[in-house]
């Protein structure tokens, strides 16, 4: 992808609501601390990092907040130089991002598991789930192949290889249901769910969009589930001071108190 400007990415991102969508939206701490700029989603990423503003500036780290709705900008503007750091993405989506986009971000410390689930506005039950449904799940690799491993674990389709965190649907065994997949941008999957019969959607997105993965989810991922939320930068600011106060900040008993307080199972410490 070619370098743009930010003020051009920023103004995309806001044209393309829910696909490329940056607010563009800064949360400015004017603490007069060392600047650190990071990317992030809105629930759960953007909230944890505004509980723990107050924590970095008494550690001299002015925070500030840069709001996004989709993947794909907060890891091209710090792979771009735009933004220093960026949380929001697993360690797969990670992997699946730098070998397509040819950059070379790096993981500096996991910090928590939104359980993956499948959602219905049609269906109290998997069991209801008709022959022929119509099934959307994500179009990125890494979670489109998170969406078929949870549908292979609960026995609703089969593939050649049960253990494989980047299939795809060319890697489906076994359909019983002829479920009837489309894949659409993550971020688009919650406004569609009413009109299909099954949606696979990031606990995330599920948040934001009033959904309690806990209590609403046909299919959940438990508490084994491998894909860590990461607090992602370059290789060459990985060891700033700025950088590692900030992962020990969302790595602290504070933060973890408040993801079990406030997601409630939704979202669980990984450390």
């Amino acid at each position: 992808m070619k370098n743009f400007l930010l003020p051009l990415a920023t103004a995309l991102a806001l044209l393309v609501a829910g696909c490329s969508g940056g607010d563009g939206g800064a949360d400015n701490g004017g603490n007069g601390g060392a600047k650190l700029s990071v990317a992030a989603t809105p629930v759960p990423h953007a909230e944890i990092l505004k509980e723990i503003k107050p924590l970095l500036a008494k550690e001299g780290v002015d925070l500030e907040i840069r709001v996004f709705t989709d993947y794909v900008q907060p890891n091209m503007q710090v792979a771009q130089k735009q933004l220093d750091v960026n949380f929001f993405q697993t360690e797969p989506y990670l992997d699946a991002f730098n070998k397509e986009r040819g950059t070379n971000l790096v993981k500096v410390t996991g910090v928590h598991i939104e359980p993956f689930g499948a959602y219905s506005k049609k269906y109290t039950s998997i069991d209801q789930l008709p022959d022929g449904a119509d099934v959307v799940i994500p179009n990125d690799p890494s979670n489109n192949s998170r969406a078929l491993l949870l549908l292979a674990k609960h026995g609703l389709i089969t593939l050649k290889n049960p253990n494989d965190r980047l299939a795809t649907l060319k890697d489906v065994a076994t359909n019983p249901k002829n479920l009837k997949f489309r894949e659409l941008e993550a971020a688009m999957l919650p406004r569609v769910l009413g009109e299909v019969d099954l949606a696979l959607i990031n606990t995330n997105y599920a948040l934001a969009a009033k959904l309690n993965p806990v209590k609403d989810a046909l299919l959940i991922e438990d508490k084994d589930s491998p894909y860590v939320n990461f607090l992602v930068s370059r290789p060459d600011n990985k060891d700033d001071p700025r950088v590692q106060k900030l992962a020990k900040a969302l790595t602290s008993p504070e933060v973890k108190a408040f993801i079990e307080k406030t997601y409630g199972g939704a979202v669980l410490p990984a450390f």
